[in-house]
């Protein structure tokens, strides 16, 4: 028979166990649900990168005792140069579905860590949440066998991608389930945000890199862009229904897959 778990010290879901850890982690020092949330969304991105990514988008739902519930929308806008006129003169009929031209979003999943943390007040700083998503990158983190099944499926159409087979893959083969990958580069970035702030990703150094590599590739994204993103807070689309029932209010947040309630 199923039950419903309970725990008075607080609760994290992710679909990696490291990224869980990294978010009970937050909540055992004194962080709250959203805190635990960045914490859980950085970690997934280094343990789970075929999955989730700092180069994505996110999407919050928050519920908080004083503010309510409230969504965040952090889905990055198509870039400046994104027109029916940029893809023709490159011979396109339609865009395609990888590389760079298919790269035509600011990434905006680190602007809904920004919003998210700026919405409640937060106890940690930035570099401690940050913390266990530079440690895996820097140092290490297990191939999963997840992973290296996707990274098979998909290899034929990624390989020749700018920077895809040196990152994930071994002598032409997707890394073995269990060995250690590092991304050195990814490590870099987490550890520059958590001394300057997140920000920087889109208006500081990081985000002029971002750019002028895009740029290189040849992804209609600008700097103008980048510098122009931010993620917006939105009120939840809601529906009443019978049937429902009410609980202690109490702030938790959920995004990316993953979740967290305080205790």
């Amino acid at each position: 028979m199923l039950k419903s778990l309970h725990s008075p010290r607080g609760m994290v879901t992710a679909p990696h166990h490291a990224a869980s850890q990294a978010g009970l982690a937050v909540l055992r020092d004194g962080g709250n649900a959203v805190e635990a949330m960045v914490a859980m969304a950085s970690t997934i991105a280094v343990v789970y990168p075929h999955m989730n990514t700092i180069g994505g988008d996110g999407f919050w739902l928050v519920s908080d005792p004083r503010k309510g519930v409230f969504a965040i929308d952090a889905c990055g806008r198509s870039g400046s140069d994104a027109t029916m006129a940029f893809y023709k003169e490159r011979g396109c009929e339609a865009i395609p579905a990888r590389g760079p031209l298919a790269a035509n979003t600011v990434a905006g999943a680190i602007s809904g860590w920004m919003a998210a943390l700026e919405s409640v007040e937060g106890r940690l700083p930035v570099s401690r949440l940050l913390a266990d998503a530079a440690w895996y990158a820097r140092n290490g983190t297990p191939v999963t066998a997840n992973q290296v099944s996707y990274t098979a499926k998909f290899q034929q159409e990624l390989e020749g991608q700018p920077g895809f087979a040196k990152t994930y893959l071994t002598d032409g083969k997707p890394h073995s389930a269990g060995s250690l990958q590092r991304f050195p580069a990814l490590a870099s970035t987490l550890e520059r945000l958590a001394s300057v702030g997140l920000d920087d990703f889109y208006r500081g150094e990081i985000g002029a890199a971002n750019a002028s590599e895009l740029a290189a590739l040849g992804s209609p994204v600008r700097l103008e862009d980048l510098r122009a993103h931010r993620a917006q807070v939105v009120k939840p689309l809601s529906s009443t229904c019978t049937g429902w029932w009410k609980r202690r209010s109490r702030r938790s947040s959920c995004a990316t897959g993953t979740s967290a309630i305080p205790p």
